[in-house]
């Protein structure tokens, strides 16, 4: 993994939160990677915001895969990072770039402020613990935004009630956790998860119902595994075969499109149980 240097860019008081400005971490040459894909990205807007979202995430093909890149210092700060993502990242980044096209605009505190909007609850960077860590809730949230609706139910999606408790029951494995303030409201956050219905399309049923996904719908991947509710997210993409592929930073190295249909590539993965879907308004 490359190493780099991270500069410190504070805020403009335009996008603060509570009256304090907040940090961004940014190195000189993501800066520049930025200013790079504003010009790749232009002219790909389209009517449909969803082939927009897979246009711009192609752009990504081949981006190394690199984990944890937001557990970074002591203390949270918004941090752009485009030459190493994971899948989260990878959707986040896609859908900010995304916005920026729909809003006509190519600044850089545009983008970052796209970015704390989806990344934080109710858009709003306010410690660890604002940070949308749940994908389930990351979808919830950005719902009530307005910037896309669940459509996991209308595809055919089953509900379910399950305890989400991952973060709080493995600490170790979290280090911004070892604060007590954190940890009390990550169990704060899965309290809230764990009085929600959880609504997944099950595995065997996708292939029944693919053609309900279109291109651009952030895919997320629903877990068997104890106290998890997604382990893995990525972007629809209807490929020339005609099927539904998944676009997603993939832990075995870079961003690329699954060369399996999404329906055979989730049969790959052990303890996946289904789908949720989110399309982007």
């Amino acid at each position: 993994m490359r190493k780099s240097i991270y500069c410190f860019i504070i805020l403009s008081l335009t996008i603060v939160t509570n009256g304090l400005a907040q940090q961004i971490t940014c190195s000189a040459q993501d800066k520049v990677a930025f200013e790079d894909k504003i010009i790749e990205i232009d002219g790909l807007l389209e009517k449909d915001l969803g082939q927009t979202m897979v246009s711009v995430g192609k752009t990504f093909l081949g981006t190394p895969y690199v984990a944890k890149t937001l557990e970074i210092g002591e203390t949270e700060t918004l941090v752009v990072n485009l030459h190493g993502l994971d899948c989260t990242t990878f959707v986040e980044n896609v859908l900010a770039f995304s916005l920026l096209l729909k809003e006509e605009k190519t600044d850089f505190d545009s983008f970052t402020k796209n970015l704390e909007t989806i990344r934080y609850k109710d858009g709003k960077l306010d410690g660890y613990a604002s940070r949308l860590h749940y994908f389930s809730e990351w979808i919830a949230n950005n719902e009530k935004k307005g910037l896309l609706t669940d459509i996991t139910a209308e595809t055919g999606g089953k509900e379910i009630t399950k305890d989400i408790n991952f973060m709080s029951t493995h600490r170790d494995l979290y280090p911004f956790l070892k604060d007590e303030a954190n940890f009390q409201k990550i169990k704060e956050s899965e309290n809230f998860l764990n009085n929600q219905a959880l609504c997944f399309l099950p595995q065997e049923e996708i292939e029944a119902n693919e053609l309900m996904i279109q291109s651009g719908d952030i895919i997320a991947l629903t877990t068997s595994i104890k106290g998890l509710d997604i382990t893995h997210t990525g972007i629809a993409s209807r490929e020339n075969d005609g099927r539904i592929h998944l676009l997603h930073a993939s832990s075995t190295g870079e961003v690329k499109v699954s060369e399996l249909p999404l329906v055979d590539y989730l049969k790959k993965i052990g303890k996946n149980t289904g789908i949720m879907i989110a399309r982007v308004n």
